[in-house]
């Protein structure tokens, strides 16, 4: 019985060693695999800085762009207002010519029998000064019958200033 109880100390002992050679392989192993993982975690480390450092300077630069983009936004508007203002200018340069225009048309409407009157008055009175130099002796000098032309001139340009203004009130 003696020999059973060292038989069974020498197989405690043979197992004891091989569960500590076997723990021992373990942790080897365990140790090789943590210094791997040291490894790359510091290299993840640094990697880790430069896109933290990136993603500040990308952070910072869109920043600068959405102030400018917001600035020249504003300039815009401002660009878009005094446009508007011209626009509205413009209208009212419109309403106010086209005002004048119908109030002169309606006037030259109205004194149209005056200004026809005055025309024949001023061809009549070029005719009575023709035939009174003609009685003179004289004939008409050429810058007498000029300016009849111009007048005649003058009235046909009238006359048609008073068609047109006619023809756009129509």
């Amino acid at each position: 019985m003696e020999i059973i109880l060292y038989l069974s100390v020498a197989v405690i002992a043979v197992a004891f060693f091989i569960l500590v050679m076997s723990v021992m392989k373990t942790l080897k192993s365990l140790g090789s695999t943590l210094d791997s993982v040291s490894t790359t975690l510091t290299g993840l480390e640094g990697q880790l800085q430069g896109v933290t450092k990136e993603s500040t300077e990308l952070l910072h630069k869109t920043n600068l762009l959405a102030e400018d983009i917001q600035k020249k936004s504003e300039d815009l508007n401002t660009v878009v207002y005094a446009v508007r203002d011209v626009g509205h200018s413009i209208q009212n340069l419109n309403n106010s010519v086209k005002k004048v225009s119908t109030s002169i048309s309606t006037e030259l409407e109205r004194n149209q029998g005056k200004i026809s009157q005055v025309v024949q008055w001023g061809n009549a009175f070029i005719e009575l000064k023709d035939k009174w130099k003609q009685k003179q002796g004289k004939q008409p000098s050429q810058p007498d019958a000029a300016v009849h032309n111009q007048a005649s001139k003058e009235v046909r340009s009238r006359e048609k200033l008073i068609k047109r203004a006619r023809s756009y009130n129509n």
